[in-house]
């Protein structure tokens, strides 16, 4: 058998820090256990009985929000050559924008009806199949977007455990990675099991304080570390005109006028990530659907008393941006302090495998013993946070889409058998004294539910390692991958809001039009080609069966003129999906490889190109006539 190698890198990490991580992960799960109550109904489980207090949810908004990617990421994003404090941009502007926009635009139209998701809202307005088709979309949104988080989060686990893991790599076969992703996926289920949304709202209030400080605690040690202290980072930042690190093989790219301090992008080129228009114009567009329309988020709203609680906490998480800059700082000391301690040995080949690492390495190997401990603690609170937050949202939508309407099936069959009226439901139910009984069995369909979503989300997070490799940073992977879907998802908002008069058969097609046209715009590779001709075929044999089936139908509309028009415009969407896959791209020429390079339209604008086609098309291809809503 293996033996356990000599502590080399992860000895750094001591037994006083460990013992900090350990309480800090006790006090936590008693905190949960304390807030979370009796879970009696699926109001309480997944609204936390729609009473806590704006200021907790405010927290736990921040605390999903920051989550490991950006507490990770971000200090990457700076110190990498050519990077600086753009990114700012997006969230100052931008999420501050989105905010206020949702406070004072959604949140009314969500509260006039006690409803779970946005999900609800949309199907109550536009009936049909809407809610299982926005439900799809968000759990493959949420799969996608959330597993880098909990891939980046793992990586630190990798570097802080690495010796062990090593060894228990070589003892069992399973990765340093999958490894630690089973720490961080254990530790999150086994939270939001105890205790539904109050768990989850509490505990992040806690995974919050501990990550601020933990921030802070980083920005201050680096400072510390520095032999010139603040000023020497704030010298080097400043003349850091051309940034890198050519002794790593990172060359030097421009960073700006004023160095890793450059906070404004005036440039107009739609390739860049982080530019003043993508922050006031895609920012702020993709800002709304994210924290209106993701129910990881937008979940922690409909837990307050009321509107006036919901908007405050909303609007209140702007705070957020503290966090982020605070961190953003962090990345400039980085790099002061690695001009002149290079890295060496282990941790030297732990940062050449991913930039991502270099915070973690930083603590591992500089920060104090005990304060080391507080930040890995703050790591992996906002991993769980991120964690706990999908899971609830992700078993909620798919129980109020799927599971509910079978066992209300299931209910009126049985109710048919035993002589109950065909339309008998909870409420019956709860005349005949039965409702304590199904409430339980929704509450334990509820937990099974938050265990298969986890394990499917511990799985992908493994995988994602393949898909990060395209991506400058683990951060732009995430967000990016958040982007293919949630401009369908605004879409489908804004044909419900609007006064339209359309039912939602448009959406039911233009919301996978507008996620392969997302995904036609970002890949160009043959196989991403074939993938898009396949998807034109199987949606046009969808589309002309359900025409034939309607058509056949008693009382069915005849095929007239308008079902031409509306078939030809769908083609011209295909088309248009087609030509993005195939031509939309600038050259960029070949690399080392002779590989094509794809000059592609920055992910921001993934949105507003996404939810445009997605509320066009699915406004021509609706019928005028809706079938009766909510039905």
């Amino acid at each position: 058998m293996p033996t356990l190698p000599l502590a080399a890198f992860s000895a750094k990490f001591t037994f006083v820090d460990w013992t900090v991580v350990a309480v800090y992960l006790a006090f936590t799960s008693w905190l949960g256990a304390k807030m979370a109550g009796r879970q009696a109904n699926i109001r309480d489980f997944f609204l936390g009985g729609r009473k806590l207090p704006w200021p907790a949810v405010s927290g736990s908004i921040i605390a999903s929000e920051i989550s490991a990617l950006t507490f990770i990421s971000v200090p990457w994003v700076v110190l990498q050559p050519g990077g600086n404090l753009t990114y700012l941009q997006l969230g100052i502007f931008g999420s501050l924008l989105a905010r206020v926009i949702v406070g004072y635009w959604l949140v009314p139209a969500y509260y006039e009806r006690e409803i779970y998701s946005p999900f609800d809202y949309m199907h109550n307005q536009l009936g049909g199949r809407i809610r299982g088709m926005t439900t799809v979309l968000f759990v493959i949104k949420a799969m996608l977007a959330q597993s880098s988080r909990i891939f980046l989060a793992s990586e630190v686990i990798v570097v802080v455990l690495n010796d062990q893991l090593v060894w228990l790599r070589q003892t069992l076969g399973l990765p340093e990675l999958a490894w630690a992703i089973i720490i961080i996926s254990v530790v999150s289920i086994a939270w939001t099991l105890m205790g539904g949304m109050r768990t989850v709202i509490w505990t992040d209030v806690a995974l919050f304080a501990c990550f601020t400080i933990g921030a802070l605690v980083a920005l201050f040690t680096v400072g510390y570390a520095l032999a010139g202290g603040f000023s020497e980072m704030f010298r080097i930042g400043w003349e850091a005109k051309n940034s890198g690190f050519p002794q790593y093989g990172l060359p030097l790219k421009p960073s700006g006028d004023w160095g890793k301090f450059t906070f404004f992008d005036w440039s107009t080129s739609p390739v860049r990530d982080f530019t003043i228009w993508t922050a006031i114009i895609a920012s702020t567009w993709g800002g709304i659907g994210a924290y209106g329309l993701d129910q990881t988020l937008a979940q922690r709203m409909f837990c307050c008393k009321n509107i006036r609680d919901a908007r405050l906490a909303m609007i209140s998480s702007s705070i957020s941006q503290l966090v982020t800059f605070t961190v953003a700082l962090v990345g400039i000391g980085l790099y002061a302090y690695y001009q002149s301690h290079p890295l060496v040995g282990q941790a030297l080949d732990l940062f050449l495998a991913r930039g991502d690492r270099i915070l973690p390495i930083f603590v591992v190997e500089v920060v104090p013993v005990g304060l080391k401990g507080m930040i890995i603690a703050a790591i992996f609170a906002a991993a769980i946070s991120t964690m706990m937050g999908v899971l609830t949202a992700t078993s909620q939508t798919s129980l109020t889409a799927f599971y509910l309407p079978l066992r209300q099936w299931q209910l009126r069959r049985r109710g048919i058998a035993t002589g109950m009226p065909a339309n008998v439901n909870v409420e019956e139910l709860h005349d005949r004294g039965a409702a304590g009984t199904e409430d339980r069995r929704t509450v334990r369909v509820s937990r099974l539910l938050v265990l298969f979503w986890g394990v499917t989300l511990a799985l992908l997070s493994y995988y994602t390692v393949y898909v990060a490799k395209e991506y400058a940073s683990v951060l732009q992977l995430g967000l990016a991958m958040a982007s293919y879907i949630l401009g369908a998802l605004l879409a489908g908002f804004l044909l419900s809001f609007f006064p339209l008069k359309v039912d939602s058969r448009g959406f039911m097609y233009a919301a996978p039009l507008s996620c392969m046209c997302v995904f036609g715009l970002i890949w160009h590779q043959p196989w991403a080609n074939q993938i898009c001709w396949a998807f034109a075929a199987a949606i046009l044999i969808v589309w002309f069966w359900q025409l034939v089936v309607e058509h056949r139908r008693p009382g069915g509309p005849p095929l007239v003129i308008p079902a031409v028009l509306q078939t030809l415009l769908l083609a011209l969407g295909l088309a248009f999906m087609l030509w993005l896959t195939h031509r939309g791209y600038w050259d960029g020429g070949t690399n080392d490889k002779g590989q094509p390079i794809y000059v592609k339209v920055a992910w921001p604008w993934m949105v507003p190109l996404g939810s445009t086609i997605a509320f066009v098309w699915g406004y021509l291809l609706a019928r005028r006539q809706p079938e009766t809503v909510g039905a």
